[in-house]
């Protein structure tokens, strides 16, 4: 009963982001049912000193992550800087080669930091003006994105300042560089097979026929001609975000050693923070604070003029993700403290290797939760120590446990019920029916890269 009790919360949260609702609604319903079913005198203490305390600890972590990436996100918009970057990478690569001026353009974007819902909207139109152009049928155009967007670049790539790979540091006390080798041996691994996928469809589309087509929903409208920033200056904000992330993740620890106690007149005692568990999220976000700073430096005047404006509709925006996820890991701090997750635990336990074992549990709640960072949110809270104690005993690095986390949690959770593949579909005009096979498909690249990099980790013992 106890066991039955848990998956009911976890399958009807899962029910509940298929069907649209709001996560941060029923997060906490879905919690809050199964502590009923179990113990009914523990509701509320269990609202207010558990849900809620995970839920506020998460937002006072990433909120400013949330934030600021999507402000950024915003200004290199405003500036038409993302249209310059597109525009040149298609003129580079050739619009003759779609598929991989999208891909490289997705990537640029959103290992440069800018968050994955914005690059859906600011590469849209580039991409069906290509596929256009190369008599592509529209409908791999979502595929494209997620290979180049949703992929390595949010989880793989070794510095990447996308969420899935922040959450893990504060678990494992890694930075975001964790396991670069391993990394970059996923994301060559996902890269090349998910082009030459995607190539396979194109020419089986044009053997039978099948081009761009017609009458499709939400076309945009043609480009304009307009002057635009030169490449190697709209470059440069993600250029800034890379090395400086990089910098401050290795200048931070030097500058307050491994705790540091600040001290105000105000303050009845010093405040005492670990600098190991906030290393990484200090990083991205000055990281970030300088690529907006180098972003109004070069581009003024337009991102001035619209920034009022277009902040407001980042803000909304970020604060609305930041607490989905915060909604799931509270719901995921519930769960875990519940009777029958004992069994659940017993059962992903007695998977022997503790690599397949993390595996496996952060890409099985990402896919539940439909959210990559819900899913790793909701796994690390659960099992985390579970997950490091039995990776001390085998001798594996934490940065490899890192690794594997934040990869996994960008497996099997683009299923149909998640939030970003819902959002592609939408701003392209496509259904589900029309091009979810692709995505899909992907996705299970994804999942498989994860095995593919811990594989590589036994056989060589490379980091």
């Amino acid at each position: 009963m106890n066991l039955a009790i848990a998956l009911l919360a976890l399958g009807f949260l899962m029910l509940v982001a298929y069907r649209g609702f709001s996560v941060i609604l029923f997060a906490p319903v879905a919690a809050l049912a199964a502590v009923l079913l179990t113990d009914p005198s523990a509701v509320l203490p269990v609202f207010s000193g558990l849900f809620m305390d995970k839920l506020v600890g998460f937002v006072k972590l990433y909120l400013p992550v949330f934030l600021l990436g999507a402000v950024f996100g915003k200004v290199i918009e405003l500036s038409g800087f993302s249209r310059a970057i597109v525009t040149a990478v298609i003129d580079l690569v050739g619009p003759r080669r779609a598929v991989l001026s999208i891909v490289l353009v997705c990537n640029l974007l959103t290992y440069g930091g800018v968050s994955l819902f914005v690059v859906v909207f600011a590469v849209y139109p580039f991409a069906a003006e290509a596929f256009r152009l190369s008599d592509i049928p529209k409908r791999l155009i979502p595929g494209t994105i997620a290979l180049g967007a949703f992929s390595y670049t949010m989880d793989a790539l070794p510095g990447t300042p996308q969420i899935q790979n922040i959450i893990p540091t504060t678990f494992f006390n890694t930075t975001t560089w964790a396991a670069p080798w391993l990394g970059l041996i996923g994301a060559a691994f996902i890269l090349t097979l998910g082009v030459l996928y995607l190539d396979r469809r194109i020419a089986s589309a044009r053997r039978a026929g099948e081009g761009y087509g017609s009458g499709h929903a939400n076309e945009p409208a043609a480009l304009a001609d307009e002057s635009l920033a030169h490449p190697a200056v709209a470059l440069l904000p993600l250029v800034v975000v890379g090395l400086s992330n990089l910098a401050f993740t290795a200048l931070i620890p030097r500058l307050y050693g491994p705790t540091v106690e600040t001290t105000l007149a105000g303050l009845d005692k010093p405040i005492v923070t670990t600098t190991t568990q906030v290393t990484a999220i200090w990083a991205v976000e000055l990281a970030l604070l300088l690529g907006i700073a180098t972003v109004f430096a070069f581009a003024w005047k337009p991102v001035a003029s619209g920034f009022a404006q277009g902040s407001k509709a980042a803000v909304a925006g970020s604060l609305l993700a930041a607490l989905n996820t915060a909604s799931e890991y509270g719901f995921g701090a519930v769960i875990a403290a519940l009777p029958g997750f004992l069994a659940i635990r017993e059962a992903l336990s007695a998977i022997p290797d503790p690599l397949i074992n993390e595996a496996v549990t952060v890409t099985a709640l990402a896919g539940i939760t439909g959210s990559a960072s819900g899913g790793l949110s909701i796994a690390l809270a659960a099992m985390s120590a579970t997950f490091v104690t039995a990776a001390q005993t085998a001798q594996i690095p934490m940065e490899v446990l890192h690794r594997v986390a934040a990869m996994a949690s960008g497996g099997m959770d683009t299923l149909p019920h998640n939030g970003a593949v819902i959002t592609l579909l939408a701003v392209t005009g496509l259904t589900h029916r029309q091009a979810y096979a692709d995505i899909f498909a992907i996705t299970m690249l994804k999942t498989v890269a994860v095995f593919v990099v811990i594989g590589v980790f036994y056989a060589t013992g490379i980091v």
